[in-house]
């Protein structure tokens, strides 16, 4: 994986394709390969680009994907944000519109509440193992939560450092966009999940109407990982998006 050298960090990168910028940044305990699947059913003629951020304050974060963005000469990307992810897209977003002429918004809003698992993480946690059973039940309906797209979650969230994921937690918790995302007037697309209990479809609406003339729509059986439980029906929703815009 590439990485971009800062004073105090390095970042990793993906990038596959090449032509318009689009910026896939994943959930807090994820990194880049959870849009794995989606990748072979967008479309070609894209510039795809899957920062790998973790830990850090909110504006860290934001500060990052800015300096990835300048470093890499992308400018007007349609930046698709899931979870934490989606925060940072807000961010970024209201900093930086020279960077952004799009954004996708997914399981997310622009303020989130804290969980139990998040706190757990912020008190300590050494090993991500007692995290993921709390994190799986409420990312995945009951019904799911034996499915493949959530054995891959549980394999993926193992793979996370508890320290990068105890700071991505309170990053997220200190967070609140709702002022800011409110100013906000590019053109957006909002999807919840209908089986979502992170960030529930209500509170991803309620985001959506911040934003004037955003698109909000649910993805019917999915939970809080549409990359993982629905990536066909997520690649539908942002091709779409793509040709709708015309990026």
């Amino acid at each position: 994986m590439p990485v971009l050298p800062l004073p105090d960090r390095m970042i990793g990168y993906r990038t596959d394709g090449d032509g318009p910028p689009v910026v896939l940044l994943a959930p807090l305990g994820f990194g880049p390969d959870i849009w794995q699947d989606v990748l072979p059913m967008l479309p070609q003629g894209f510039r795809i680009l899957r920062p790998d951020l973790r830990g850090g304050r909110m504006g860290g974060l934001v500060r990052d994907a800015e300096a990835l963005l300048d470093a890499l000469g992308l400018r007007g990307a349609v930046v698709v944000g899931a979870g934490i992810g989606g925060l940072i897209a807000q961010g970024l977003a209201v900093k930086r519109l020279d960077l952004v002429r799009g954004l996708v918004l997914m399981t997310t809003a622009a303020r989130i509440p804290a969980t139990r698992a998040w706190r757990t993480a912020q008190t300590g946690a050494t090993d991500m193992g007692p995290l993921i059973g709390p994190i799986i039940e409420r990312a995945f309906a009951p019904a799911a939560r034996r499915s493949e797209a959530a054995a891959r979650a549980r394999a993926l969230l193992a793979a996370c450092d508890p320290a990068d994921y105890a700071a991505g937690a309170a990053a997220m918790e200190g967070t609140d966009f709702y002022t800011t995302t409110a100013t906000l007037t590019l053109p957006t697309l909002v999807l919840s999940g209908s089986d979502d209990a992170v960030t529930p479809p209500d509170l991803v609406a309620e985001t959506a109407g911040l934003i004037i003339g955003a698109d909000h729509r649910m993805m019917r059986g999915s939970g809080h990982y549409p990359q993982l439980d629905a990536p066909e029906a997520l690649a539908d929703h942002l091709t779409g998006f793509l040709a709708r815009i015309g990026h």
